[in-house]
């Protein structure tokens, strides 16, 4: 029963995520464009989503924890200073990203 309410795994999860995008592509030079740096953006985007689709086929979550990693990361990108829009779009991707990684478990 209390094993429904342990986030600890999800929670390292959204922490490892928000730290590996911040050092690829931090928040003061999000901004930036050209070429590279979108391709950039795009890599760094595909990487933190597949990273969360290879824990959630490895791990059985539940509607709370699946719900703790998203909000645990849209929290952590707003205090990193990305802007909100960015971190919307994220959240929403990395919600559908799991719920889709859970069925494809099955």
């Amino acid at each position: 029963m209390f094993k429904f309410f342990d986030t600890k795994d999800v929670d390292a999860l959204a922490t490892r995520m928000v730290d590996d995008l911040v050092k690829r592509i931090p928040p003061a030079n999000f901004a930036s464009s050209g070429r590279k740096a979108e391709t950039k953006k795009a890599r760094t985007h595909d990487l933190v989503l597949r990273e969360a689709s290879d824990f959630v086929r490895g791990h059985k979550l539940n509607l709370y924890t699946k719900a703790r990693l998203a909000n645990n990361f849209k929290w952590a990108l707003l205090d990193a200073g990305y802007p909100k829009d960015f971190v919307d779009r994220m959240t929403v991707e990395l919600a559908a990203v799991v719920a889709s990684a859970g069925t494809a478990r099955r």
